[in-house]
């Protein structure tokens, strides 16, 4: 029952890779002539929401499951056609259901982190609606990062209580949450001033992460902990850089600019955290082995380079920089994507520890 929803997931984020290359400029083939409009909800509603939303239903209630149902249905929909009001209206649905998730679960076990993760799944549901009423997806795109954000700083949040608390540790985590709502909100009336609110609530949540995450310590150990601490602090970098790039003048929607920020924050931040916590989720979910490889490090390897030269393309005028930087981003993911099917089937074919 699990697989399927992995499937639709992992076949919108294909082709969502091959429509963004599309858009920044290479010629390759248009199965699908839709395909490069839907880049955006294809990578984060198509690929994203189904995951997420598949990733609580495993330990939820069975209504939970509606979730991740409605999820694929939406990124379905993507894969055969184009975004349309039926496509938002399937991603409202899984986002209402997972809101509703978080809040029985914040009544069950009252915890900070629980509220973060409802917050975030409710940001994403305001996106849907915002896409619905005006009837582009590209509006939503702030509310839609701002769940994959508080998704995973949720994540996080938990494990920070591992390590002692300091005084600053709840005020400071507030008060980037606040300028993140803040932002959102600013935005739809003042779009300038709302960048640089959420600009400064991705600046403080990267010092937060940076001073509590519990990955700080973890980075001196080895194997598979190392390698997600890298992932981790790698990312928190790319968080605070795409707050800053929130606060320079220039384009709000389109652009160079636009897309440094927005792929500051998708690529270098969320598929950081990506590369680090698929070698936790996928054996959670699935239900099978999967033993790590300093393979894993060669897509990493890859990923945070290649940004740096997209965004040198974007910020100095170098179209050739940019898309090369832009293919280069996708190849990463997809040779993470096979190293992980390649652990998957190892772990299948590995003797069980109980097996003597």
């Amino acid at each position: 029952m699990r697989f399927p929803f992995m499937l639709v997931a992992v076949l919108s984020l294909g082709v969502g890779i091959w429509a963004g290359w599309i858009r920044i400029g290479w010629a390759f083939p248009r199965p699908n002539p839709a395909w490069p409009g839907a880049h955006g909800v294809l990578m984060i509603s198509g690929f994203l929401g189904p995951l997420i939303a598949l990733e609580r239903a495993v330990v939820g209630p069975r209504w939970s499951w509606a979730a991740p149902l409605l999820a694929a249905l939406g990124s379905l929909t993507l894969l055969l056609g184009r975004p349309t009001a039926g496509s938002a209206f399937l991603f409202l649905g899984s986002a209402i259901v997972l809101t509703l998730f978080f809040g029985d679960a914040a009544r069950r076990h009252p915890d900070p982190s629980i509220r973060v993760l409802g917050i975030g799944a409710a940001l994403w549901g305001i996106g849907q609606a915002i896409w619905l009423v005006r009837g582009t997806p590209a509006s939503a795109v702030p509310w839609w990062t701002a769940f994959l954000v508080l998704t995973i700083l949720g994540e996080r949040l938990e494990l920070a209580r591992l390590i002692p608390r300091g005084r600053g540790m709840a005020g400071l985590f507030g008060a980037g949450l606040a300028c993140v709502l803040l932002g959102l909100a600013l935005g739809e009336i003042q779009p300038m001033w709302g960048r640089r609110a959420l600009g400064l609530g991705w600046l403080v949540l990267a010092a937060w992460l940076a001073r509590y995450d519990i990955a700080r310590r973890t980075v001196r150990q080895r194997g598979l902990v190392r390698y997600v601490a890298v992932c981790m602090l790698a990312g928190y970098a790319w968080l605070g850089i795409s707050g800053a790039l929130e606060w320079l003048p220039g384009e709000a929607t389109a652009g160079p600019l636009y897309d440094a920020r927005v792929h500051a924050l998708l690529i270098g931040f969320v598929f950081s955290m990506i590369f680090g916590h698929a070698l936790i989720i996928f054996p959670a979910v699935l239900r099978v082995r999967l033993p790590f490889s300093i393979a894993f490090y060669f897509p990493l390897a890859i990923l945070h380079p290649s940004l740096l030269l997209r965004l040198a393309g974007d910020l100095g005028g170098w179209p050739d920089a940019r898309r090369i930087g832009g293919l280069l981003n996708g190849l990463a993911i997809l040779i993470f994507l096979l190293l992980i099917a390649r652990a998957l089937r190892a772990g299948r074919r590995a003797p069980s520890p109980n097996s003597a």
